[in-house]
């Protein structure tokens, strides 16, 4: 009887995850796997709701499952004005424009530093300026009726459920475990099954590193404490959390609590509700926690799944991405990345591609949602209390990278809690763009976090970078771009005018160039050498500020035209915008990083700032601007394609931007590679870790999302102003399609190509306007089909023409 309950089991648990699109869940395997227990942290599943995220390792006798909450942060807010930094401001600026960069910069050292520690150099857990850290461990601790081998273990995150489980079998008992942090129910779920009578045994307990108590009250399993304010040591006054456990058997069993540990005995199946929070968003979190675990324990575990699945795969079967197959698939994904590693062409796991990307859009939706926080440096998963970096908002890419597939990748609403936050920040921008520079408007530097920290880091030479909040506008316009939302124009246009205005005050002329610039800046993190040999960040104007600036002033006037509204500060921004620096070849054919032509220190540093204005940007173009692409080209080629994570994945944009898909795909390939060897041994160098998480090292979510962004930049571009499908198609994918991609304009497109060569593409409107499209070179065979209607329409020059209402359906057929 045993055998055939646990077939029936395994049947449900399958019916219940085959509520997807036909084409994905037909032909394609969304999921990658394991054959044991994580050894490492980079080796176990992530699971998040936007809010809540667990980590579980599989683990057969003793299961840690991680918990993380978006929002547990130590530190506070904190006074950052420095009272010497604008009465020194004068003298950086003279010393710049005399050529006496480095004595701009030891005077930088001195004064133009933010008051207090800033992020105690990545240290800030006991600072003001706080890490996020993890909530807890949940652990299990099993207890078997024997000490037979295990067999047939398999672990696996299936990426359209959302949905960890583990499966083996051991002294004759199958055992099935699946983990979600539900979508619907705000709630962590953890379903244990043998198939057995009473064969599940376990105990339950919870810790943290730090401040932290655990207690049973009733059947309930509790931890709770309160974090650092970074201010008074002595007494705990920060963020205050909660996380309780409860665990319901719906055939029966015993359970029994302990002081600080909760027992299961003699069950056959058992759900584990886990519920936390923090009081960050809710003074009343404990009232939260304990309303949805009520919630969640009226419903049984078929309920519970099917809610979860509903309201995820309304995010996640919005985009389709087929590359093919491989019988790579079957291999662990440790063993599938070595694998991919040694194939030198790359050409046998195409669908590695295909999964990476839809993992990437995985970490997105699982990361944040509207009302929650945006995800920080590591999404919302942390298995220390010193997460690297503090775990925070580094703006001179990092955080923006994370949002880059938002848009394009069918998740516009995911782009709302970055939204929210740079809004949050305006009024600390503000005081920070006085006090520093005597300026109106607002500013913020290179780092954020929840406690609205917007000055100029501790260290110059990365911290004085002054264009993040110009940049963060960006965010704020694009999100117009693929919306046409006017009423949301109107609500974030005073953000982009602010940091507008702050600019109009803080840009001066430079005496020997007569351009205006930003003075004191960087370009973010990199350094160069003066005639003295002296190595120096700190500079008068950087390309990066130059292509963000008029972007930034383009993009508000181009709001404010829109809007009807500011005509004379339209004007003023023009005038701004004509006097700054135009981006400039070198004579060595490059693009000029700076104002003047210094050496680089590093000639293959990981920022490749100056080229923003090919990506994330649309001033390079290789149709519009073909000098400045080529000379993009060979700073690409001289700054070189192995580096941190992160940049490898801006490299794939870069490359996908120039049209080069063989090259955007290379550098796929080396983003790919493993960073454990065979056995759990860090290897040196960016890439990619067993569970998929990009190496910085360590990890770091933006290389995900930005790679998941560069994929789609390789199969759709609509920065120019037209629709161009498959812009950097690599070679190796021969045959494909994609579905539900968006583009500029409020469209959504659809693709599917034969031999490298597209086949047939649809446009959906979901937005009324005119939308062009390039067509390939050889379309003598085109036929069109408007709402299911054969028509004609113009071709000139090769672009085709079409004015749609929303909800309208174009159909190419090639």
């Amino acid at each position: 009887m045993k055998t055939n309950y646990f077939l029936a089991l395994i049947t449900i648990f399958l019916l219940l995850s085959c509520d997807r699109l036909p084409e994905v869940s037909k032909n394609k395997s969304l999921s990658y796997h394991f054959d044991q227990p994580a050894c490492i942290w980079e080796e176990t599943f992530p699971l998040g709701n936007g809010r809540l995220g667990m980590m579980p390792d599989g683990g057969i006798d003793k299961e840690n499952i991680i918990l993380n909450e978006i929002s547990m942060w130590s530190g506070s807010k904190q006074d950052t004005d420095n009272p010497d930094a604008y009465s020194s401001l004068a003298g950086i600026r003279k010393a710049l424009f005399e050529g006496r960069n480095d004595d701009a910069q030891e005077l930088m050292y001195k004064s133009f530093v933010c008051k207090g520690t800033g992020s105690n150099y990545g240290k800030g857990a006991d600072s003001p300026y706080g890490t996020y850290q993890l909530l807890g461990n949940l652990y299990l601790n099993y207890n078997y009726a024997n000490n037979d081998t295990v067999s047939v273990y398999r672990r696996e995150l299936n990426l359209n459920d959302a949905i960890a489980s583990v499966s083996f079998q051991r002294g004759g008992v199958n055992y099935l475990r699946e983990a979600f942090t539900s979508f619907a129910g705000d709630i962590g779920v953890v379903h244990l099954v043998a198939d057995v009578d009473k064969a599940l045994n376990f105990t339950l307990a919870m810790s943290r590193p730090e401040h932290y108590s655990v207690s049973t009250e009733g059947n309930d399993l509790v931890m709770r404490g309160q974090l650092p304010d970074g201010i008074d040591t002595a007494v705990m006054r920060g963020t205050q959390y909660e996380s309780r456990a409860r665990v319901v058997l719906p055939k029966g069993g015993r359970i029994v609590a302990g002081d600080s540990t909760v027992t299961v005995q003699n069950a056959s199946e058992a759900i584990i509700l886990v519920s936390m929070a923090t009081d960050y968003f809710d003074k009343g979190y404990r009232n939260q926690i304990s309303t949805l675990l009520a919630n969640a324990e009226k419903k049984d575990y078929s309920l519970l799944k099917k809610e979860h699945l509903a309201s995820y795969r309304k995010l996640f079967e919005r985009v389709e991405l087929d590359l093919g197959n491989s019988v790579n698939e079957k291999l662990p994904m440790n063993e599938r990345l070595q694998a991919f590693a040694a194939d030198t062409g790359k050409t046998k796991d195409t669908a590695l591609a295909a999964l990476y990307f839809q993992f990437g859009r995985y970490l997105l939706i699982s990361s944040t949602r509207p009302g929650s926080l945006p995800p920080n440096l590591q999404g919302l998963w942390a298995n220390t209390i010193d997460t690297p970096w503090n775990g925070d908002y580094h703006l001179n890419i990092n955080f923006q990278m994370n949002h880059w597939p938002a848009e394009v990748t069918n998740l516009s609403e995911l782009h709302l809690p970055l939204i929210e936050w740079t809004k949050q920040q305006v009024a600390s921008g503000e005081r920070t763009a006085k006090s520093f520079y005597n300026a109106r408007g607002w500013v913020t530097h290179i780092l954020g976090n929840l406690w609205e920290f917007t000055a100029p880091g501790e260290h110059p030479s990365w911290g004085a970078t002054n264009t993040s909040a110009a940049w963060l506008c960006e965010h704020l316009y694009t999100h117009y771009l693929y919306t046409k939302d006017t009423a949301y124009l109107r609500e974030v246009y005073p953000v982009m005018k602010g940091a507008a205005l702050f600019f109009v005050d803080m840009l001066v002329q430079d005496p020997r160039s007569k351009y205006l610039v930003t003075a004191p800046t960087t370009s973010p993190e990199n350094g160069y050498k003066l005639p003295n040999g002296n190595v120096v960040s700190v500079c008068a104007g950087s390309t990066m500020d130059n292509q963000i600036l008029r972007e930034l002033f383009t993009n508000t006037m181009d709001a404010a035209t829109i809007l009807n509204i500011d005509t004379a500060f339209v004007q003023e921004l023009a005038e701004k915008r004509a006097r700054l620096m135009p981006t400039t070849i070198g004579a060595d054919g490059r693009i000029m990083e700076w104002l003047e032509p210094y050496e680089e220190s590093e000639p293959h540093h990981r920022h490749v700032s100056h080229l923003y204005g090919l990506y994330p940007a649309n001033e390079i173009s290789v149709t519009k601007t073909p000098q400045l692409a080529e000379a993009a080209r060979k700073s690409l080629a001289a700054r070189g394609d192995q580096s941190t994570g992160w940049s490898m994945a801006w490299k794939i944009n870069f490359w996908a931007r120039l049209h080069d898909g063989d090259h955007a795909y290379k550098l796929l390939g080396d983003l790919l590679h493993p960073c454990v060897d065979q056995g759990t041994n860090m290897v040196n160098g960016g890439g990619t870790y067993p569970n998929l998480f990009c190496a910085h090292p360590p990890f770091q979510i933006d290389g995900n999302l930005g790679g998941c962004a560069g994929i789609a930049e390789m199969l759709v571009q609509s920065q120019n102003g037209y629709i161009e499908l498959l812009p950097a198609l690599p070679s190796v994918w021969k045959n494909g399609s994609f579905k539900g991609l968006k583009v500029l304009g409020g469209g959504e497109v659809s693709a599917r190509w034969v031999e490298n060569r597209l086949a047939e593409a649809s446009l959906k409107a979901d937005v009324a306007g005119i939308f062009r499209i390039k067509l390939p070179a050889d379309s003598s065979n085109l036929s069109i089909k408007k709402n299911q209607k054969a028509v004609s329409l113009p071709v000139v020059d090769g672009m085709l023409s079409v004015d749609l209402q929303a909800g309208d359906n174009l159909l190419l057929a090639f």
